[in-house]
């Protein structure tokens, strides 16, 4: 990951899975949000039917309740010299699994590294990387993830193209 802190991490295990409370005010801001998230206030409060000042409040509530996590910039890898993406999956060793939140920390440091997942199944990880060539890929795996004392094993799918469907919305 970056690190930008429009990007913040939820160490593993401590999401809160019950659903946030919304009422239709909020889940309409929060779609204009993700449509435009440089979408002026008044022109949110409008939308909305609301006053600017109730308007601001509910974003800053969404805000502080880790509704809204933050506001990025979606940058293409490739038109920043980095046009080789890929997934790669990471299996840990067994003495490494109680150490995870490191080792998410240690990934989370490395430039390349685009996104992180912690999941199911015989792999522990799965990262999204974006790197300027195969080369820069095989230096990737090679120095930073294989001679890792707590990596058992690496897997990596170059991806042949990358769609961002649209925009998760929050839920009707």
């Amino acid at each position: 990951m970056n690190t930008s802190e429009t990007r913040r991490k939820v160490p593993a295990g401590t999401k809160n899975l019950r659903a946030a409370e919304l009422d239709a005010t909020d889940r309409l801001i929060l779609r204009l949000l993700q449509d435009d998230a440089r979408l002026p206030n008044n022109a949110i409060a409008a939308a909305a039917g609301i006053a600017a000042s109730t308007c601001h409040a509910r974003i800053r509530s969404l805000e502080e309740r880790g509704i809204i996590r933050g506001y990025h910039a979606d940058v293409d890898p490739a038109a920043v010299g980095r046009g080789l993406q890929a997934l790669i999956s990471i299996r840990l060793q067994a003495h490494a699994r109680a150490n995870l939140t490191r080792f998410e920390e240690y990934l989370g440091e490395l430039p390349a590294v685009e996104g992180i997942f912690f999941v199911t199944g015989d792999r522990d990880f799965l990262i999204h990387v974006a790197v300027p060539d195969s080369a820069a890929l095989r230096e990737l795996v090679a120095s930073n993830l294989s001679v890792r004392p707590e990596v058992a094993g690496t897997s990596t799918a170059v991806l042949f193209d990358y769609v961002r469907p649209g925009t998760a919305r929050p839920a009707d």
